[in-house]
């Protein structure tokens, strides 16, 4: 369906990075919302991410015409930037072709808030990204994972608990948004996306 033409490299216009950390353990976490996003998104294409390329596990899809990398950093999260890093010099994609879907702990369960470029946020994933690529001009979708409990809650302990059933749920309609909203990103209609989903 795709071709049997893969990693050639001129064949890939977009990456699409969904962040994370890959050990069995962390599967379900708050920190792995990219991870569950992404899965969606090639479950949806009938895709697997299953090749192991540039510190990832990688697939290749066409969505809207549109060559993409789907990408999970093994990298562990806050050196997600090695990885993408590695893919954007290897196939020479812009910042602007790299759509990144990671969690956000200030937006609750159930929301996603879709940004053109700007700042880490605080998330050291995409930190590490801009570190590493020298740009902040990275579309990103941020996955609402909800605020810790109470103040003296451990941050660390937060994101890498796992969502209840019911948040689950919730993100399976997340889950649908941003594939709509990837894209309408591919095609240059990142305002549309804003004004549609944030």
């Amino acid at each position: 369906m795709f071709g049997k033409k893969k990693f050639s490299n001129n064949s890939i216009e977009f990456i699409i990075a969904g962040l994370g950390n890959p050990d069995r353990k962390y599967e379900n976490t708050r920190h792995n919302s990219g991870f569950i996003m992404l899965d969606y998104i090639a479950d949806k294409l009938s895709v697997k991410i299953n090749r192991v390329k540039f510190k990832s596990t990688v697939g290749e899809a066409r969505i809207n015409n549109h060559r993409v990398l789907l990408m999970k950093p093994s990298t562990y999260m806050n050196n997600s930037g090695q990885a993408i890093v590695e893919a954007m010099n290897f196939y020479k994609i812009p910042p602007e072709n790299v759509v990144v879907l990671l969690d956000d702990i200030n937006l609750d369960v159930g929301k996603m808030r879709i940004r053109s470029k700007g700042s880490d946020g605080g998330q050291n994933g995409m930190k590490n990204i801009i570190y590493l690529s020298g740009s902040d001009k990275f579309p990103r979708i941020k996955i609402g994972i909800g605020k810790k409990p109470n103040p003296e809650y451990d941050l660390a302990a937060w994101v890498l608990s796992k969502f209840t059933k019911d948040e689950l749920k919730k993100l399976e309609k997340v889950a649908e948004n941003c594939y709509d909203a990837v894209g309408l990103i591919l095609d240059r209609n990142i305002q549309e996306a804003m004004n549609r989903y944030n």
